[in-house]
């Protein structure tokens, strides 16, 4: 007998639905997020399991792991995608789980991609490094307001990673004041440590890829966003068109049109945030180096032309142009990109 298997995974347990080639109930239950209290469940069921449909937010890995390690073939359900029939007056974990396996039965299941296990330890170190530079500005921003409170000067981030304790005991400051910064100081120090060995690691896994070195002749890509983007897309085949993948970076508008009017938005966080923040960045140092290298004439009109929107049209063509340079292993050529 063929069944099909729905996994409605939560943060303490899953309820597991298992239907029959006839949509019929084979079996049903809320089981703790133990994997082989649910591999025990599957292999009671009489009949071979031909898919498991897993829908979840965030906590699957060890879940999709060890199904895969068993031999099940997984399907990673994409939630934003999932629709269920509005008109339905009681819905439950237990009814999200029955549609789970009737969609995986029906085979129009919208699926999301399972990134590879090795290469996600990789791409979650990265996502780290991500965080620890976010709160390492966290602890500048915080230095710098608390100078510009008390003493009414202003200090460039470049200012205050050059300072050392010296420099903040001949300030005009209280004693509690200077301890403030000193706190913020040894914080970021230990960031700054962090941040390296995570940097070092992350080039000697990945700085021999053919994506990665491609990526580097992208206008204002250089190591760090070449291995965001490269190690945030994995297998750009999954991607038909530059414009797929333009999406999938949000660098598109979210925008819906009657008769030539907004009449509202789609989803415009749908898609790979990490990505997102990568072609903007790249945008901004690629205008950037246009504008050093341009007359005066042409430099005023690239500042004028950094507007929000402009910065975003030009993340969205960088997206379209790595496509293809992932796509074909082919160097970035600007003409190409931007005409």
């Amino acid at each position: 007998m063929e069944l099909y298997a729905g996994i409605d995974l939560h943060s303490n347990n899953a309820v597991l639905m298992v239907l029959d080639g006839a949509d019929r109930v084979v079996f049903a239950k809320r089981l703790a997020n133990d994997l082989e209290a649910i591999l025990m469940a599957l292999r009671s069921c009489a009949g071979s399991i031909l898919g498991v449909a897993v829908e979840s937010t965030y906590n699957w890995y060890w879940l999709v792991d060890g199904l895969q390690d068993a031999g099940y073939r997984v399907h990673l359900v994409n939630t934003a995608a999932v629709k269920v029939y509005d008109g339905l007056k009681h819905s439950g974990d237990f009814s999200d789980a029955r549609h789970l396996a009737h969609l995986l039965r029906l085979g129009i299941l919208p699926e999301g991609y399972i990134y590879p296990r090795e290469q996600r330890a990789v791409r979650d170190l990265m996502r780290k490094r991500s965080q620890l530079v976010r709160q390492r500005s966290s602890q500048i921003l915080s230095m710098q307001n608390l100078v510009a409170r008390n003493l009414g000067a202003q200090c460039s981030g470049n200012d205050i990673k050059r300072w050392d304790d010296e420099d903040i005991d001949a300030m005009n400051l209280l004693d509690d004041q200077k301890l403030a910064l000193k706190a913020n100081l040894a914080v970021m120090d230990c960031l700054d440590r962090q941040v390296h060995t995570l940097e070092r690691r992350i080039l000697a896994s990945t700085k021999l890829s053919e994506s990665f070195q491609a990526l580097k002749s992208v206008s204002g890509v250089g190591d760090v966003l070449a291995l965001t983007i490269a190690l945030e897309t994995g297998d750009i085949g999954r991607f038909a068109s530059p414009g797929q993948f333009a999406s999938y970076a949000r660098t598109v508008d979210s925008r819906r049109e009657s008769n030539g009017k907004k009449k509202g938005e789609g989803n415009a966080k749908c898609g790979n945030k990490h990505l997102a923040w990568a072609f903007i960045e790249a945008a901004h140092f690629a205008v950037r180096a246009t504008t050093r290298r341009s007359s005066a004439g042409t430099r005023r009109s690239a500042r004028a032309a950094c507007r929000w929107w402009a910065i975003k049209a030009v993340a969205h063509k960088l997206a379209r142009a790595c496509w293809h340079v992932m796509k074909d292993g082919r160097p970035f050529e600007a003409s190409r990109a931007f005409g």
